[in-house]
């Protein structure tokens, strides 16, 4: 059996393994696919380094958001070990004051007893407006709580104090994918057209109809734009 190389996921803020599901069984033929846990620690260093240790040897690295802010400090510690980056839905930006100033209140809304309150204010900025009610939503709320109170409050301390990454990206070497949901309310296009315009040779792909979570809203276009990147 021909060996298969390691793809690293990394997934965003409230999320585990289901946000990758379909890319995990689409992409088997091309990859063996290993998801990280992000939910343990409240520091974005921390994160990369449980994420470098889950696999050993080189491999292809994919996060969405958080995930994606955890895999631009990956290639800061470990750029010998990446052989290919997809970055979604995220930016390579520190938070803004106002970023910082909404995740404290929603740290201070989860911490007085109101952490299942946090997934319906949240959703709007998910996914896009034609799903707020159907299944999908459903899904992602589900998905929040199994990730728990406890694990939010940490990732989004780990999200305010993560670092700027704009000047490390002129010195990524790998193959890149920046992608991005045409409608993505929390990180937007523009963001996703600034990093693959500072990454040399980086792919940028707009999926439609696609809010903050296109791997869980568009799959089949998510899963097309990656296994191009992988055999590429």
């Amino acid at each position: 059996m021909t060996h298969r190389p390691i793809l690293l996921l990394l997934p965003g803020l409230l999320c585990d393994a289901r946000l990758w599901r379909d890319q995990a069984a689409a992409l088997a033929p091309l990859t063996r696919t290993v998801v990280a846990d992000l939910t343990l620690d409240d520091r974005v260093g921390a994160m990369a380094e449980r994420a470098l240790a889950a696999v050993e040897g080189p491999f292809a690295l994919a996060g969405l958001s958080m995930g994606g802010y955890v895999a631009l400090e990956i290639m800061r510690r470990a750029p010998e070990r990446v052989t290919r980056l997809c970055l979604l839905d995220t930016s390579a930006r520190a938070d803004t004051a106002e970023q910082s100033r909404r995740r404290r209140g929603l740290i201070s809304l989860s911490r007085s007893g109101q952490f299942r309150g946090v997934t319906p204010r949240l959703l709007p900025q998910l996914i896009h407006p034609s799903r707020l009610d159907g299944p999908l939503a459903t899904e992602v709320m589900e998905m929040a709580e199994r990730v728990g109170k406890e694990a939010f409050l940490r990732q989004q301390e780990a999200i305010m104090h993560r670092p700027d990454s704009l000047p490390d990206l002129a010195r990524i070497a790998v193959p890149t994918l920046v992608g991005v949901g045409a409608e993505d309310a929390l990180t937007p296009p523009a963001l996703a057209q600034e990093m693959a315009a500072a990454i040399p040779g980086a792919r940028l792909r707009h999926f439609a109809d696609a809010g903050h979570l296109p791997t869980m809203e568009t799959p089949e276009a998510v899963n097309a734009a990656m296994a191009a990147w992988l055999t590429a």
